[in-house]
């Protein structure tokens, strides 16, 4: 018998051993697969850090751009301007009536009156600009006395807000003490244009030029784009002419932005002779740069659908323009989507080409039309960050929340459509 032990206690012994390296394998298997969870929980969580802090500084510094601060002036405005009946005041009479009207001479004489020699000091430099729209919106405000809220300094404005310099801080005490200032809501900045008093700029000019451009971009590059995906998916031979072009496309999407920017500046504005600073001329650029991202998605989503929707069309006596329009593309469309998405967030967020065909006009009015001098909400951004004084920086910070939210609004836009046309198999 005890000849009989050792190799059964030997092969005993050897079992125990294969089954705790076994143990031990599948232990070091667990704790590799632990550490790659934990890593990849730390990085989602370093990067959700990363952008609530920059969420938070944008909107802590952006939101002091959507609030203005005013202060009151009493203005008598019968004695300033004379008798006006109210006869002048209706009909077509009433633009020659307000042309009449020195609203500048008329502000400079009430806030020395109200607030002495250096009063003016207390105002905005176009503070009397306000005034003149209020008396334009309400034109009857000529008739009586009025008590009308206008625009602060930049200084006065901070020192509301934040801090400021000593001199402004202390004007600030100063009308505080007497009631006549107050914070509200910035109207202007949503309904204005640029300006050189940051009081009394606005978004709308460069908000509404992002559009105009946007939609030129979308109208050109998305059904070109597409077209020329299906056509390099579904019809072109395989030949070297159809890989080069294929490769050309390739590094087109990889092409720094600003070699567009040279590119619209040679072809359009030289060339061409398109008028400088055009929301066309930009959306022309700009449908360049995007037309070969979306040409890529677009052909890879196509790509992706199964051949048996094809040889199903076909079984049932489809056309090969009928198969790619009735039954491929529809199933392609968020995939298409996806890449229109990201070429049009690329193209809203670029300056260099911009900046190369001279859409950094200095715009007071917004555009009317796409030949329209125009600049685009990146460019105004980056326009009022190269700014000296410093009312224009919370300005930049409220312009980039309304370039996000412009952003998310687009994306959202895009997302629904994706899935409202989009078709499971």
């Amino acid at each position: 018998m005890s000849a009989s032990n050792p190799p059964a206690a030997t092969a005993s012994r050897k079992t125990d051993w294969m089954g705790d390296a076994m143990q031990r394998r599948i232990a070091r298997r667990y704790a590799a697969e632990r550490r790659f969870k934990f890593f990849g929980l730390a990085a989602v969580a370093i990067s959700s850090l990363f952008l609530a802090f920059l969420l938070v500084v944008m909107v802590g510094n952006g939101a002091k751009g959507f609030i203005t601060t005013e202060a009151t002036l009493t203005v008598d405005l019968p004695a300033a301007t004379g008798s006006i009946s109210p006869d002048q005041l209706t009909g077509p009479r009433l633009s020659a009536t307000m042309a009449s009207i020195d609203v500048r001479r008329i502000f400079d004489q009430a806030v020395q009156a109200q607030y002495g020699k250096d009063g003016a000091r207390y105002f905005a430099t176009t503070a009397w600009t306000a005034l003149r729209d209020q008396l334009i919106d309400n034109p009857n405000l000529v008739m009586g006395k009025t008590r009308f809220w206008l625009p602060t300094s930049s200084d006065i404005d901070r020192a509301a807000k934040d801090r400021s310099t000593p001199e402004a801080e202390a004007d600030y005490a100063v009308l505080t003490q007497k009631g006549d200032v107050r914070q509200s809501f910035n109207m202007q900045f949503l309904t204005g244009s640029d300006g050189t008093d940051p009081a009394r700029v606005g978004i709308w000019g460069a908000l509404k030029g992002s559009l105009i451009t946007m939609v030129v971009t979308l109208f050109l590059a998305f059904p070109v784009g597409v077209l020329a995906a299906v056509y390099l998916e579904e019809y072109a031979p395989k030949n070297r002419f159809t890989d080069l072009i294929e490769v050309s496309i390739n590094n087109l999407a990889a092409v720094p932005s600003i070699i567009f920017g040279l590119l619209g500046l040679a072809v359009f504005l030289q060339f061409l002779s398109m008028p400088r600073s055009a929301a066309l001329v930009g959306g022309l650029t700009l449908a360049l740069m995007t037309m070969p991202v979306i040409v890529i998605a677009a052909r890879n989503a196509i790509k992706a659908v199964p051949p048996s929707i094809r040889e199903a069309a076909m079984g049932v006596g489809a056309s090969p323009v009928q198969v790619v329009f009735h039954h491929v593309l529809p199933l392609a469309i968020p995939g298409i989507m996806t890449g229109t998405i990201i070429g049009m967030a690329r193209a809203l967020g670029e300056t260099a080409p911009l900046l190369m065909i001279g859409m950094r006009a200095f715009t007071t009015t917004p555009p009317d039309g796409l030949t329209d001098p125009a600049t685009v909400l990146p460019v105004q951004i980056f326009l009022w960050s190269d700014e000296v004084n410093r009312g224009f920086v919370e300005k930049t910070s409220a312009a980039i929340i309304v370039l996000l939210v412009f952003l998310l609004s687009m994306n959202a836009i895009a997302v629904y459509l994706r899935n409202r046309f989009e078709t499971r198999w």
